[in-house]
């Protein structure tokens, strides 16, 4: 039963006002008028306790009144939290149109006074909302925005929350390995900082990747811890959401009474706060149980409700499970019109859907790489096409006004100059967009110092290093499992290992050299020289050989094929450049190559393998164990000593 993840509003805002009332001539408590920062600051703290109470009504009056005075004072960042404040509360009641816009004011506000943090937080919170939606594109675009800035400011806890929204982005896109790789980033970080409400939230998220992957004890576990949290801090949303993982979880295990249970608690809960988000997945939720019970006109009554509220609120997942259930109901009760009609609408909603268009697009990444050069040398050419066209216009139009001018010298000598103007502005800006175009394809795939050095002269001069680490690894067997493999199934998951390789790799700051097949080619220390390089590469195979074996294990629990890795390092001197004038791209060379592609070669599975050489430059530092290999016959190198290396547990 496909459900949302609870997005994590990550606006953190203290006030330490005290509320201030008068009385009017009825004797009910009202506010003072009276305009200044201490009142303002009451008010405000009013509608915060409100909308934690589920009373969003009177939350947003208070947001009003409070945005009003500050308005009125000129403090444009508190006027941006009253905005923020206002955002939250309407998307609490699945009004997200209106959640965008004032998240979006709230940004505009902030910016004035260049508030940072609360940037980051608005960032964070609109692409919670496009997740909700459906829109996984521009949620983790607005992800990406939101975690440069608090990677900025060093605030690990902001940095956690968005780090647990880009988990739910691949738990939707069904990559759970990774999901849980986020949210075990954030926990670690909620649980020093002992957010108790923060912890419930990664908990819950984590509990329905274990339900989804079939570890229903340890989902259990979460969850439970999640339900208990969420009681002791009286978080009534955060009450509903657990509540609703709870019957999911119930719903695959087939205990129908369980999910029952739960589902109707999240939606007596959620129809007390007018949570439209919740009600209508608790309803769809109960009709797919129904189903299930062969309750069908029962099932048909609860997820046309579901449906209904959904359409009020845009959300298309739940429309698209509302959609199946109806189907399902309809076809058991033999009324076939009505049941073509919603698998349609079922059809037309998974096709809106963009989660098969995020994963499309981390898959085709590769091909992109190698296609950016060419796509710069077509638009150089076309810049000399288009100068040439520029010139003969220009030359046709000079011989056309001097006709012209012969007939009314005066008027059509302006007209002239003015279209001459207008056309030499667009050719400017046009130009300028097609250089920016280019210059960012170039550095999407050739590092910093080498792209500009081509830019400059044309070309790039190769460069001598003399101590440079290069990294190789290849799949065991690697014909052999292909065989057990579709074509499509082969590409998939060379290219999930690829992927978390290269996100490793930019991790430790090592440059991608290339992919050879099933073999993949790092090294560390260039084009700029770096200190570090020598350890980070061994901490980056060590993280490679740690994803190979949990993937292995997660695809033999599916009865899977996976491949199994040998990783080895060497270092030494190199010389590094690009050769040719068509399809660029960066490359190493040398003796220190052949003998790492040898030291990897002469590996084992799941084990980082170094030399002699490497070894002695690294052998001091604490993080590392190491192992004697002896001496080894490697093929046209004769003996080389050879090392395995693990990261000491301890550290």
């Amino acid at each position: 039963m496909k459900r949302n993840i609870h997005i994590v509003f990550s606006l953190f805002l203290l006030f330490n006002g005290i509320p201030f009332f008068g009385h009017s001539k009825t004797g009910q408590k009202e506010i003072v008028t009276n305009i200044n920062s201490k009142n303002a600051d009451s008010i405000l703290n009013l509608g915060m306790k409100s909308q934690d109470a589920g009373d969003y009504s009177r939350s947003l009056l208070y947001f009003d009144k409070s945005l009003n005075f500050y308005k009125s004072l000129g403090k444009s960042r508190k006027v941006g939290d009253c905005y923020s404040y206002k955002a939250v509360t309407y998307y609490y009641q699945g009004d997200y149109s209106n959640a965008l816009f004032f998240f979006k004011k709230s940004n505009e506000e902030y910016k004035k006074t260049n508030y940072k943090k609360g940037i980051s937080s608005i960032l964070n919170n609109i692409g919670g909302v496009y997740y909700y939606l459906g829109n996984y594109l521009n949620a983790l675009n607005y992800y990406k925005q939101a975690i440069i800035i608090q990677e900025e400011l060093n605030d690990k806890k902001m940095t956690a929350a968005t780090s647990q929204n880009i988990g739910a982005i691949y738990s939707q896109v069904e990559d759970y390995p990774n999901a849980l790789k986020y949210y075990d980033k954030s926990y670690l970080i909620y649980k020093n900082s002992k957010d108790v409400k923060a912890i419930s939230q990664n908990l819950n998220a984590s509990g329905i990747v274990y339900a989804k992957l079939g570890n229903y004890p340890k989902a259990q576990k979460n969850l439970d811890q999640a339900l208990v949290n969420a009681d002791k801090i009286n978080d009534k949303q955060l009450k509903i959401e657990v509540l609703s993982s709870l019957g999911e979880l119930f719903f695959k295990q087939s205990n129908f009474e369980k999910a029952l249970y739960y589902y109707n608690l999240s939606l007596q809960y959620s129809t007390k706060i007018n949570s439209l988000q919740y009600i209508s997945m608790a309803e769809v939720a109960i009709g797919k149980i129904l189903n299930k019970l062969n309750k069908n006109k029962q099932a048909i009554t609860k997820c046309l409700k579901g449906y209904d509220n959904a359409q009020k609120i845009g959300a298309m997942s739940v429309k698209k499970d509302a959609c199946d259930c109806l189907y399902n109901a309809y076809k058991v009760t033999k009324n076939d019109k009505l049941a073509l009609y919603f698998f349609e609408k079922s059809i037309n909603f998974k096709d809106s859907l963009k989660s098969g268009e995020t994963s499309n697009k981390m898959m085709i990444m590769e091909f992109q790489h190698r296609q950016l050069l060419d796509s710069i040398s077509h638009v150089r050419k076309d810049h000399v096409v288009e100068t040439k066209h520029k010139e003969e216009v220009q030359k046709q139009e000079r011989q056309r006004n001097i006709i012209i001018i012969s007939l009314c010298f005066i008027v059509l000598i302006a007209l002239g100059l003015w279209n001459r103007l207008n056309y030499t502005r667009k050719s400017k800006i046009a130009l300028k967009i097609e250089k920016d175009l280019s210059d960012e394809l170039l550095l999407n795939i050739l590092p910093e110092e080498i792209a500009q050095e081509l830019k400059q002269k044309g070309f790039v001069n190769a460069r001598d290093f003399n101590l440079v680490s290069i990294l190789f690894s290849d799949f065991k067997s690697f014909t052999q499992t292909a065989e057990k493999m579709s074509p499509k199934n082969l590409v998939e998951e060379i290219n999930a290992c690829f992927k978390a390789f290269d996100l490793i790799t930019e991790k430790y700051n090592i440059e991608k050299i290339k992919t050879i097949g099933d073999s993949y080619m790092a090294a560390g220390g260039i084009p700029k020289p770096d200190k570090e390089s020598l350890t980070n590469i061994v901490l980056a195979g060590l993280e490679m050989q740690d994803f190979m074996s949990k993937r292995k294990i997660n695809n033999d629990a599916n009865n899977n094929p996976a491949f199994e890795m040998r990783l080895g390092i060497h270092a030494g001197p190199i010389v590094a450049g690009i050769v040719g004038i068509k399809k660029f791209q960066y490359d190493v060379w040398g003796d220190t190559v052949n003998t790492a592609s040898r030291i990897e070669s002469n590996g084992i599975v799941g084990k980082v393998n170094i030399s002699e050489s490497l070894y002695n430059l690294i052998k001091n530092e604490e993080c590392f164990r190491f192992e004697y290999r002896g001496s080894i016959q490697a093929k046209g190198k004769g003996e080389l000593k050879m090392y395995f290396v693990e990261k000491y547990i301890n550290f």
